[in-house]
This record gives structure tokens, sequence and C-alpha cells, in this order.
């Protein structure tokens, strides 16, 4: 899966979606991830009302399952759920993006609920016949 990063110094989780000059991208599996494009944005990104500003973004975080930020708003949050994007916003600015692409790493291996659904999978369904006895 791919995963996004709203980020200003292309280490932490440090910026706001509608705001951030920068967007790194990676793909991600259960066997590791790798870094794929960071996406730069110019002009005048500050709070400002201007919904066009975010067009852009959303279209660079395309076919991203997941989009880490530091804050969004409520309208980029729903246009990113409508193209099946979930945005999640990091626990604070100084979240290292590596560290989360790790802990995404492992969770792949057994996925919960939010994720499988993020994901396209079945988040209730669970394989009982691995379990012992």
């Amino acid at each position: 899966m791919k995963v996004a990063f709203a980020t200003q110094d292309n280490v932490h989780i440090n910026a706001h979606f509608g705001w951030a000059k920068k967007v790194d991208i990676y793909d991600v599996s259960d066997e590791g991830f790798d870094f794929l494009n960071t996406v730069e944005f110019g002009g005048e990104l500050k709070e400002d009302g201007n919904e066009d500003k975010l067009v852009p973004k959303i279209n660079a975080v395309e076919g991203c399952t997941l989009v880490y930020v530091s804050a969004i708003g409520g309208s980029a949050a729903s246009r990113l759920l409508k193209n099946k994007i979930t945005p999640l916003k990091a626990e604070n600015k100084d979240d290292e993006i590596t560290d989360v692409l790790n802990s995404l790493v492992k969770t792949l291996g057994n996925p919960p609920p939010w994720l499988r659904k993020a994901l396209g999978k079945n988040a209730t369904s669970f394989d009982f016949e691995d379990e012992e006895e």
C-alpha cells in the first residue's frame, strides 16, 4: 500500500495537510517500506478559506491508502475519505516518519480492524483456524 506523510523536513510528520509544502510518499508492505517520492507545493498555503489549494494535494496522494498529518481541516478530511484515503493525525510533531513506517510494517502482518477497512479488507472476519485451543 502507498502511504503519504505531510512534512516540512522529510523526517517528521509536522505539517498541516492544507498548509504542507511537502508530502513524502512511501510504498509499505509487511516486508518493509520503500521511499517513492516527495511532492512539493508552492504558492500561498496558509489558512485562508481557499479550498482550491487542496486539489493538487488530493491529486498528489491519489492511490494512497493512508495520509499522516499533524492536523487537517474537516473539508480536506472529507475529500480524502471520499477518495478512499484515510487521514491519520500524528500523536505530535516530533513523530518521525520512519518510526511510523516501521510500526506499520509490523502491523500489516495482522492489521487491526480500522486498517483492514482502509485496505478494503473485511474488518469483521478473522481466521480462527490458526488459533490454538
